[in-house]
């Protein structure tokens, strides 16, 4: 196992009626941001939740922040804070709702462009508090330092991490997420299972626990999956499901260990370019990934066979090609496409991406820092 340094301070408040606490987490004087997305907390219920327990608070609003959140937006946002004097956030929704409030708290404080913070890597030294009331489980940017912010002028999706943006607090109450759209549940699922795997499947470095604990997230995403679309209002599944896209990203399963992220950093490129949601890039990019890399991953991969998956006969060619045939296969089967034709995007893309990556100084992805341009072009093409 690989030294590691762990902090995570987050509060979390989990299960149902957990709204109703968040008034005790914020300063009694604070003057509020309530931060949220396209307006969908207003017809679920959560936002009439926050307003009772924030009844008499200094609160202003801002909405509109859009999935896969655009800079262009989340600035005039900063403009508010500034001009309001707003000294605590508190935002609600999903991952890109929590992204875009981070990017926030770190862009008031920040002298000089802020989007820099992102195309730079500037240092962050301060940044606004903030909570979380999470409707949509998926990123696990309700307890991390972790922001993917896109600038839609140039079509850029690029992130930031500070452990001085990890949320004060985070309410995860399962029955939020009662009222959403299949697709939205699908992505969920694609992107927690996604985010265990660029943490698990790299190569062995003695971590029986950590692989352990990612394996069993995997195998409850697997089981527990199916059943929030036989029945959107099984608590027990959605609460299961909530807490894995938690833990998956959360930085517990990830200490001590080599970590991947190039199907990520592809993934991205595909979001800012097409528009295509964060998860369905994701089902697309890892299967080919962990094709053109098995030879890099072989161990990882029988292991995965075998405790994901039970495959155990035939040879290790064939029980690698076999457990990554049952990881499209179940992307598949929660409704995600995993082909570059199934969302109308063709080869034409491939340089584009490549050309992308070259003007910023492309450094090697991957777990080995070796996923390079070619690599790259390699998975993308067998991706379509």
């Amino acid at each position: 196992m690989e030294n590691f340094v762990f902090y995570n301070p987050v509060k979390i408040l989990f299960g149902k009626g957990q709204i109703a606490k968040i008034a005790a987490e914020i300063p009694a004087d604070a003057r509020i941001l309530v931060t949220y997305g396209g307006g969908s907390i207003k017809t679920n219920g959560v936002y009439d939740q926050v307003k009772l327990v924030l009844a008499g608070r200094n609160v202003t609003e801002f909405g509109g922040i859009e999935p896969n959140p655009h800079l262009e937006t989340l600035l005039k946002a900063v403009e508010v804070v500034r001009k309001e004097g707003i000294d605590f956030l508190l935002a609600v929704g999903g991952g890109s709702v929590l992204d875009g409030t981070k990017f926030i708290a770190a862009a008031v404080p920040f002298v000089g462009d802020p989007w820099d913070i992102l195309a730079k890597q500037a240092s962050v030294t301060a940044a606004v508090p903030f909570g979380a009331v999470l409707t949509l489980p998926a990123t696990g940017s309700e307890m991390n330092t972790n922001s993917v912010v896109t600038k839609w002028e140039t079509q850029e999706k690029l992130y930031f991490s500070s452990p001085l943006v990890f949320p004060r607090f985070s309410v995860l109450d399962p029955e939020t997420t009662f009222s959403l759209p299949p697709r939205q549940i699908s992505n969920g699922i694609v992107d927690a299972y996604t985010h265990v795997m660029e943490q698990y499947l790299t190569y062995p470095v003695n971590a029986p626990l950590q692989d352990r604990m990612a394996e069993s997230i995997l195998k409850t995403l697997i089981e527990e999956g199916p059943k929030t679309f036989a029945n959107p209002q099984d608590y027990d599944a959605r609460a299961n499901i909530m807490w894995c896209a938690t833990m998956a990203l959360n930085g517990l399963i990830g200490v001590g260990v080599p970590q991947d992220w190039a199907t990520h950093m592809i993934g991205h490129e595909l979001t800012a370019l097409h528009g295509l949601d964060h998860a369905q890039t994701l089902a697309i990019v890892l299967p080919s990934t962990l094709t053109i890399r098995r030879d890099r991953k072989w161990q990882k991969l029988l292991q995965y066979a075998e405790r994901v998956w039970g495959i155990v006969d035939g040879s290790e060619e064939t029980r690698i090609t076999d457990a990554i045939a049952q990881t499209r296969n179940f992307f598949e089967s929660v409704g995600v496409r995993t082909r570059l034709a199934d969302y109308g995007v063709g080869l034409d893309t491939i340089p584009v991406i490549i050309d992308r990556f070259e003007k910023r100084g492309f450094v090697a992805l991957g777990e080995h820092q070796d996923v390079n341009p070619e690599v790259v072009e390699k998975i993308l093409a067998l991706s379509l």
